[in-house]
């Protein structure tokens, strides 16, 4: 069984990027800027566009999904 990742803003400012840069990007790959911030956004989706800055935020995302929090 195979589960998605959602992505969320919060994932995107954790690897340094910004969020009006984030926004333009979203505009540029033709995907819905507001939906991701109310909802977050299947790493596939974003994977889809090839784009290594999307790789990066998806390989945090997962890798914290794996990782046990600390506290």
């Amino acid at each position: 069984m195979s589960t998605s990742t959602v992505i969320t803003i919060d994932h995107v400012r954790a690897v340094g990027l910004c969020v009006n840069g984030t926004r333009t990007w979203f505009a540029r790959h033709d995907l819905d800027f507001r939906t991701f911030l109310r909802d977050g956004c299947d790493a596939e989706t974003l994977l889809a566009t090839g784009d290594a800055m999307a790789q990066r935020v998806v390989e945090h995302a997962r890798n914290r999904s794996t990782t046990p929090e600390q506290n």
